[in-house]
């Protein structure tokens, strides 16, 4: 979960570190660090406890010209935020960052007699010393050597004090990314950190070591030692897809985007008005021999899956089960052959997510990944991989990512009940038709900015706030609470509305926001006589029903209308108003919208 970047070549180093660790600080954001060779091939080091710009005034304290260094942004997760614990992490003769978790680290302490030369409570820096000890002039040699005694995950850049010039770099699980461009050689955790600089990457492979030099990147086997020439790729947007663009903050731009990443993930995939994976090599017997479908994500992509369920249940009839990825790995799942596992993850290196997908191939489920970038691990290792095209998605609080998940589900919903014969192909393109229009209705939406805003004034002033929907409203509603509690940090509880009288309701009281969604027509009336029940009770309610829905005006505080759209496809156009909701609740408390506290991007430690 944190920001790595590496450069070497003709280049100031320091100045490339420094920008490249701006772009990845909401990977990671309690400390960050610098380590680089001086003009006299010493190594420098530079760590600060909080945002980079504290690091960029450390650093411009130091006149020292540098050509070749490695910086980290850090999450914690070994001992507290620190400067002893910030790295990079120096031992002996070696100098290296890290992203992950080595479990073993307590073993290796004990094993390299350890405990009297560490400075610092992380086990990043275990391995940099296990790495000294097994060092003896050969880098290749001694990263080998360490790889074989890491239990656990990660990305390490190293440097090597007598080897100046040269960086070193290995993974396991821990995304990293490699290029080689005019400017010199670089490497990333993210692909953001690279864009100033090229657009043609690689992404390193497991099993390979990695050396970065001026004039070069070559990859090795770890075995062999081999040189190897891993898949060059290329990066489908440009850096302005990476900057606010006149934005204020990266979430508000990316809640804008949403409207044109629908119709980047879905209108390349229409064909004589169907959804059509030819190109994604997706057959049609993946859906139509299925007997049931198991969708494994977490946070906003399981919240995704929700919606998915709630849709392909009714329609395909055969049991779609959604499970939680930390939790799938230690269940005993009811999965086999005839099992379709729909794996969702923006950053495709969710580690829990991969973790359970590898569980489910082992139980002999085929694998279908809903991804945002292209070649990440969860891509390369499933079976199949339906790529959305949100490009990329800077805020921590997920917006643009979930809303072209649930237009790859819908597709596929689509796709199977055309395939399984539950549609005709006049049906599956009437369908698919009237999803098209939630592209307008999600641009409608975005016009009531200032309604929003509005609607926040109350909300900002309570630690709780309560969501209620029924049915594919519940679903809605777990997301809206999700956006809210991670943003503003108020409490807030999604609950299916037909239970609140079982309990949840002692917690309705005077003034309490209570954001009820309403817009399926089946179950309007229930849905509205548990918002009379709420109100009685003194709650300010804030309701989003469809427009023209016949709504008693004295249930509701506020009242926020949605495009008539179908009951289905009512998600998209409350997803932007829940956002915004959520968005404007954060700035109206004056937090840190795109960096909210204890919270980082991709989720790469379990």
């Amino acid at each position: 979960m944190c920001g790595i970047i590496g450069y070497t070549g003709p280049l100031e180093a320091k100045r490339i570190l420094l920008e490249g660790l701006s772009g990845l600080e909401y990977r990671g954001y309690d400390s960050a660090g610098i380590a680089f060779f001086d003009t006299d091939s010493q190594i420098r080091l530079v760590r600060q406890v909080g945002k980079v710009e504290a690091l960029k005034e450390a650093c411009g304290r130091i006149a020292a010209d540098s050509h070749c260094g490695i910086g980290h942004t850090r999450w914690a997760t070994h001992g507290g935020v620190t400067a002893e614990n910030a790295h990079p992490h120096q031992a002996g003769r070696v100098t290296l960052i890290h992203n992950g978790i080595i479990e073993n680290y307590h073993q290796l302490t004990e094993e390299y007699h350890l405990a009297e030369k560490l400075c610092s409570q992380t086990d990043s820096e275990v391995a940099a010393w296990v790495l000294d000890a097994l060092y003896e002039g050969d880098p290749l040699d001694a990263v080998r050597q360490l790889t074989k005694k890491l239990e656990g995950t990660y990305g390490f850049c190293i440097l090597f004090a007598d080897r100046p010039g040269e960086i070193y770099a290995v993974r396991r699980i821990s995304p990293l990314v490699a290029s080689y461009t005019h400017s010199g050689a670089l490497i990333a955790s993210d692909l953001t950190a690279l864009l100033p600089y090229t657009q043609k990457y690689f992404v390193v492979p497991e099993q390979s070591i990695v050396r970065l030099t001026p004039y070069k990147v070559q990859a090795y086997d770890q075995e062999t030692f081999e040189k190897l020439q891993p898949e060059i790729m290329r990066v489908n947007w440009n850096m302005d897809a990476a900057m606010k663009n006149g934005f204020p903050h990266f979430m508000l731009k990316e809640i804008h985007e949403q409207p044109e990443a629908m119709k980047n993930t879905v209108l390349p995939r229409l064909s004589k008005g169907l959804p059509d994976f030819s190109d994604d090599r997706i057959p049609d017997a993946l859906f139509a021999e299925c007997s049931q479908i198991h969708v494994i994500a977490c946070g906003t992509a399981m919240h995704a899956g929700m919606v998915a369920k709630s849709i392909m249940e009714p329609l395909l009839r055969i049991p779609v089960t959604v499970t939680i990825a930390s939790e799938f790995r230690y269940q005993q799942p009811l999965i086999d052959s005839s099992t379709l596992a729909i794996v969702i993850s923006q950053s495709g290196e969710t580690i829990d997510t991969l973790a359970a997908m590898e569980l489910a191939e082992d139980l002999g489920a085929k694998t279908l990944s809903i991804v945002n970038v292209k070649g990440s691990t969860i891509a390369r290792e499933s079976q199949y991989v339906l790529y959305t095209h949100a490009g990329p998605e800077i805020a921590v609080a997920s917006t643009k990512a979930y809303t072209v998940q649930l237009a790859a589900l819908y597709m596929i919903a689509c796709r199977m009940a055309l395939v399984r014969g539950i549609y005709s192909r006049e049906e599956a393109a009437a369908f698919f038709g009237e999803f098209l229009d939630v592209i307008p209705a999600m641009e409608a939406m975005l016009q009531k900015q200032e309604e929003m805003k509005a609607v926040v004034s109350h909300l900002i002033q309570s630690p709780d706030a309560f969501f209620i929907g029924r049915g594919l409203d519940y679903a809605f509603s777990l997301e809206g609470a999700l956006k809210l509690k991670e943003i503003s940090y108020i409490h807030a509880e999604a609950y299916a509305a037909g239970e609140l009288k079982h309990g949840t309701i002692a917690l309705i009281s005077e003034n309490v926001p209570v954001i009820a969604i309403a817009t399926q027509d089946r179950i309007f009336s229930k849905a509205m006589s548990n918002v009379r029940e709420v109100k009685a009770r003194g709650a300010f309610v804030i309701l989003l029903t469809r427009e023209g829905a016949p709504v008693d005006k004295s249930l509701a505080d506020v009242h926020i209308t949605i495009p008539p759209v179908r009951d289905i496809f009512t998600v998209f156009p409350i997803a932007v108003a829940l956002q915004l909701i959520a968005y404007y609740a954060s700035v109206g408390k004056n937090l840190d919208v795109d960096q909210p506290r204890n919270l980082a991007k991709s989720v790469t430690v379990e």
